[in-house]
């Protein structure tokens, strides 16, 4: 993982994931540029901290892609809140990752 901050995140984004750069770039404009509101920086940065985590790995990032098909494909009401539920909590444990794992 790359040091905690936007340009690095960034940079990483643009090194190892590059398909998430788009997505990445337009909501920090929308969010944080174009606002010249530098607030919302801490959730912003959490949640592509968590993007990026997930998208440098294929293996997870297969199962998060096949977790999200399979609750929206599903009639089962049960069913797709236990697969976003497992969603949320790969999202949530990587948080946790520091600069360097």
């Amino acid at each position: 993982m790359p040091e905690r901050t936007p340009k690095a995140l960034r940079r990483a984004i643009a090194e190892d994931a590059p398909q998430l750069l788009p997505d990445f770039d337009r909501h920090w404009r929308r969010a944080i540029g174009d606002t010249y509101d530098i607030g919302p920086v801490s959730a912003f940065f959490a949640r592509w901290w968590c993007e990026y985590a997930i998208a440098r790995d294929p293996e997870l990032d297969a199962h998060v892609r096949d977790l999200h098909h399979r609750a929206a494909e599903t009639a089962d009401f049960a069913e797709a809140q236990a697969l976003l539920e497992e969603v949320a909590k790969i999202r949530y444990s990587m948080r946790d990752l520091e600069p360097g794992e």
